[in-house]
């Protein structure tokens, strides 16, 4: 299993709760399509009990301060490509739509994950496209992540 998660803009306490959940259910993988925001979140995605890969979000501007917090758990970059099972993720954060469209039309993943929107979104196509929407919550009031099975590509939005 995989956690997919985006947009915690520095709130610790759902950051602490999206991690307990995942070590709860013990995915192996935790996937972050950006805007970490500081440096010092970094200290609570350390409690994962699963490797960590992230991207950069528009709000991350301290970027270096962030590559050198997260340094032991990922390399922090604007866009990913993850193989999990026999299956293959793009992740970004999805500012600019066509681009977002591009990646799913692509043929070249099985799963494009996104975020920026704050807006829990899962398009069903040859290429899923997933949105978890926030785990701050500043924007919806919602607090959400998603659960996946990389084998099946079954899913669950998850509300913190």
């Amino acid at each position: 299993m995989i956690g997919i998660m985006a947009d915690t803009h520095d709130n610790l306490d759902a950051i602490r709760d999206a991690v307990q959940l995942f070590n709860r259910e013990k995915v192996e993988l935790v996937i972050h399509a950006g805007d970490l925001i500081a440096p010092f979140t970094a200290r609570e995605f350390q409690k994962l009990n699963a490797k960590f890969v992230a991207v950069f979000g528009n709000n991350d501007g301290e970027r270096e301060g962030l590559r050198t917090a997260y340094r032991d758990l990922c390399i922090l970059k604007d866009f990913r490509e993850v193989s999990v099972s026999s299956r293959k993720f793009a992740v970004i954060h999805g500012m600019e739509e066509a681009i977002v469209n591009s990646l799913a039309k692509s043929g070249l993943y099985d799963v494009v994950v996104r975020g920026h929107s704050h807006k829990p979104e899962i398009i069903n196509g040859e290429t899923l496209v997933v949105n978890p929407g926030e785990v701050c919550g500043y924007v919806s009031g919602d607090r959400t992540v998603v659960i996946m099975d990389p084998d099946t590509l079954s899913h669950e939005l998850i509300y913190l």
